[in-house]
């Protein structure tokens, strides 16, 4: 089981990591917060403090096409947002 999928680089993602020490991350939706901490800490080598978690159902979503009115749902999914022990950091960039 994959456990995190993708890291979360927003405008306000990237103002926290640089103010708190905290990093956002998609993860799988049957993950815990033990799974995850310990996911995080063997994949980029730094110690984690504490691991709060958020679930997020799919938003309705609705456009207009020549055929009518097309509607669906986006998917749902978990977020972890991960606080990292004060001096260690994360570098999304490096391999670019």
């Amino acid at each position: 089981m994959i456990i995190i999928k993708k890291p979360v680089i927003t405008e306000k993602m990237t103002a926290i990591s640089e103010k708190l020490n905290q990093f956002a991350f998609i993860v799988d939706k049957n993950a815990n917060k033990y799974q995850i901490k310990d996911a995080i800490e063997e994949l980029y080598g730094v110690k984690v403090v504490s691991v709060n978690t958020m679930n997020y159902q799919g938003k309705k979503k609705s456009r207009y096409t020549k055929s009518g009115v097309v509607t669906g749902r986006r998917a749902a999914f978990k977020k972890a947002v991960v606080t990292l022990k004060e001096g260690d950091t994360i570098d999304f960039f490096s391999n670019i």
